[in-house]
């Protein structure tokens, strides 16, 4: 084997462990194992916290749905940051404790969360559980999240779903590729006994876990960054998927499409920092569920490794029949696609018929080449700060 084809293989291989991975999950998912009820002590206390930045037309919303799910000693923690609406008044007035802060320098929600720490650690609570203030929690959530966070002394991730209120292609796809990301790659690895990846909302932490994370930062995808963080410190983050939260896609295009590259731009990111980082300590620790963890963390945006093993899979072909070099290269990167199919198939045949039909998802090649440019921005113009998502 030449330079060349070497060089043609390991590029396929590279493309095969994200599919491999990803049909792992898929299947996975769709063992069918219960999800135990844990009991919450009532002489443990719970704080709700969430960061807000001019989030008054939607956090009424929010607080309506924790507040019939707290207790006498639990309370909510809202930090408006950087407000100039009156997302404070509107808290307040719905049943949180508020803690205001100012800061244009050190922007984004992971200040934000250091801040609503401090202010917790004047009386601790001994579960924390973190939302964003434009979700809703599905009954017995904060409860269940608790219990589990306890139970286990690990960080908790319940199941977050994003809906879209449009019904054109670019929204639904979008919904689809959210609940394989967000509910049946989790749900396999947890079927498995692997941990999951933060998503940044309805997240629970014992008291002494939380506080010892390093908040303060600006990361674009501080979530993602904080459960590889945890995972490393010994804590890898377990998914109940039993505790539902749930949001919706803004309905402003050019909204909707800033929100997505900041969480590509971020998890491609965090692929060529944090991957080696996991495994390197994965197998120097020799913990399988770290390696695991890298290796879900490897896996691009759907949509990214679609285009890449199907442009792959052209160009091997091309230079096979031309040059008669590569044959390994291509069945590796063919039998990645293959994978790839089933896998979306399976997916779609389990969870996504309810949101996106099979006639709909023939249209995906259009939507991926629309879905280009941002890839490209990532190469060229990538985005390194956080922003805030505007509403509706």
């Amino acid at each position: 084997m030449n330079l060349v084809e070497t060089l043609l293989v390991i590029i396929a291989i590279l493309l095969l462990i994200p599919s491999l991975v990803l049909f792992i999950q898929v299947t996975s998912a769709c063992l069918k194992i219960d999800q135990k009820t844990s009991n919450f002590p009532d002489n443990q206390a719970i704080a709700v916290l969430i960061p807000a930045h001019n989030e008054s037309s939607g956090i009424i919303a929010t607080l309506n749905s924790i507040r019939p799910q707290l207790r006498p000693q639990d309370r909510i923690i809202v930090v408006a940051d950087n407000c100039n609406d009156d997302t404070a008044e509107v808290a307040a007035e719905h049943g949180a404790d508020v803690v205001q802060r100012y800061d244009l320098t050190y922007r984004g929600k992971g200040y934000a969360l250091d801040y609503g720490l401090k202010y917790l650690s004047k009386n601790p609570p001994d579960i924390v559980i973190i939302i964003d203030a434009d979700c809703l929690l599905e009954d017995n959530t904060l409860i269940q999240l608790a219990a589990k966070a306890l139970e286990f002394d690990r960080p908790v991730q319940a199941l977050y779903l994003m809906y879209s209120k449009s019904n054109d292609l670019k929204s639904k796809v979008s919904e689809f590729a959210w609940c394989v990301k967000n509910l049946v790659r989790p749900l396999g690895y947890a079927n498995l006994g692997c941990p999951c990846q933060l998503m940044g909302t309805g997240m629970a932490f014992k008291w002494s876990t939380l506080s010892k994370a390093d908040l303060a930062n600006g990361n674009i995808v501080e979530d993602m960054k904080l459960g590889i963080d945890l995972a490393i410190a010994g804590s890898p983050p377990i998914f109940h998927s039993s505790s539902k939260v749930i949001s919706y896609f803004p309905l402003a295009s050019e909204i909707q499409s800033g929100q997505k590259v900041r969480w590509e731009h971020g998890h491609l990111s965090m692929i060529f920092t944090e991957t080696p980082r996991l495994v390197l300590k994965g197998f120097v620790i020799k913990d399988i569920k770290l390696i695991a963890m890298a290796l879900d963390l490897a896996v691009p945006p759907l949509a990214l490794l679609v285009v890449l093993i199907l442009g792959y899979v052209g160009f091997t072909s091309i230079l096979l029949t031309l040059t008669e070099v590569g044959l390994l290269g291509f069945k590796l990167a063919l039998s990645a696609l293959i994978l790839l199919i089933i896998s979306v198939a399976i997916a779609w045949l389990g969870w996504g018929k309810s949101i996106i039909s099979l006639r709909s998802l023939l249209y995906i090649p259009i939507y991926l080449i629309l879905k280009l440019p941002n890839y490209f921005k990532y190469l060229f113009k990538r985005q390194k700060t956080w922003n805030k998502t505007n509403r509706d």
